[in-house]
């Protein structure tokens, strides 16, 4: 124990720096404040589904959550129950045995209630495509609002989806 406490001691510190603000980050994070404000007049709550993912696009939700992104700070928090929730936050193909599950997710989301697809899976169902076992994309299921693509998308498309979703309209379906 001695001479592992005494290398430290003598190595010192090896972490890299923390990264520099990043500009674009700080003006999306602005933009989703104020429409989250503007449209809701509280806090976003969100219900992340995970349909049949394979935890890639997760990981970048759990990034995007982070105090680097700060999205508490920015009015949105995610809720346990699509009761609770204005947006559903959807990733991975449509497996068989989620489909029945998303349905009844969606159907007890509250009205006014917005979709968001997350990575190339959940917008046009990815390498699984529909098969006997793979729905496919998420609008095959339920209506999808905003699609974001990426295989997984950043943290920053993955927010910037939000805010696109959010802004828009109901009627209006975009993939950014």
């Amino acid at each position: 124990m001695y001479r592992l406490l005494k290398q430290i001691a003598k190595v010192g510190i090896l972490s890299e720096p923390a990264p520099a603000p990043d500009e674009a980050l700080r003006v999306i994070g602005q933009r989703l404040d104020a429409a989250v404000l503007r449209h809701f007049g509280r806090a976003l709550a969100i219900r992340h589904v995970d349909a049949g993912s394979c935890n890639g696009c997760e990981l970048e939700i759990h990034a995007a959550n982070s105090p680097y992104y700060n999205l508490e700070g920015l009015g949105i928090k995610f809720v346990a129950s699509p009761r609770h929730a204005d947006l559903l936050l959807v990733t991975g193909p449509v497996s068989r045995n989620m489909e029945e599950a998303l349905r009844r997710t969606y159907e007890a989301t509250p009205e006014p209630k917005l979709v968001v697809a997350i990575g190339d899976c959940g917008c046009d169902g990815g390498v699984f495509g529909e098969s006997y076992a793979s729905c496919g994309r998420i609008s095959n299921v339920i209506p999808v609002d905003v699609a974001v693509p990426g295989c997984p998308p950043t943290p920053s498309a993955i927010l910037q989806g939000i805010l696109t979703a959010v802004s828009a309209s109901r009627r209006d379906r975009t993939e950014i």
